[in-house]
């Protein structure tokens, strides 16, 4: 097998990939803002740490830069609509939660209502990832009750057109 250095075997690869997709959701200064996300994943477990990242180029990075919390959402795989909301519209011109059911929990962290899981808590670290930043959560509330379906994928929402293009 020959390597490429272009990049082109790990592109394909990647598109084939099935991730878990989820929504992400904060406040800071009175904005709420949410994004459908694709990179995320638990990073430890003494202390607990779950790592979302954002592109910068999205509306919820700049919110999160400045909010102290954050929230992740699992979906049902039924739930398209709300995922296309937070996947293909944009904070910037679109006030996503005048058009989805939500509650305000602790710490002005927006929770949406009839997600699979979420659960949130503090930022405790950003780290840069080229055209992404990771927000570091130490997860310290939520709501996890037994799975009733399918979660939503990345394979489920490829045909999105983001909200932000780049």
């Amino acid at each position: 097998m020959v390597a490429s250095g272009s990049g082109d075997a790990f592109e394909r690869a990647a598109a084939e990939l099935d991730y878990p997709m989820l929504i992400a959701t904060t406040s800071a200064d009175g904005e709420l803002s949410g994004c459908l996300v694709g990179f995320a994943t638990q990073v430890s477990l003494l202390p607990a740490r779950f790592l979302v990242c954002l592109s910068d180029k999205n509306h919820t990075f700049r919110v999160a830069g400045r909010a102290s919390h954050l929230a992740v959402h699992y979906v049902a795989a039924d739930q398209v609509e709300l995922a296309r909301l937070f996947g293909e519209q944009t904070g910037d011109t679109v006030d996503k939660f005048a058009r989805c059911e939500w509650s305000m929990a602790a710490d002005n962290l927006p929770v949406l209502a009839g997600a699979e899981f979420w659960f949130a808590g503090p930022i405790v670290n950003v780290v840069r990832f080229g055209d992404h930043t990771g927000f570091v959560i130490e997860p310290d509330r939520g709501d996890a009750a037994e799975r009733s379906t399918e979660l939503l994928s990345s394979l489920l929402v490829r045909d999105f057109e983001p909200g932000h293009k780049g």
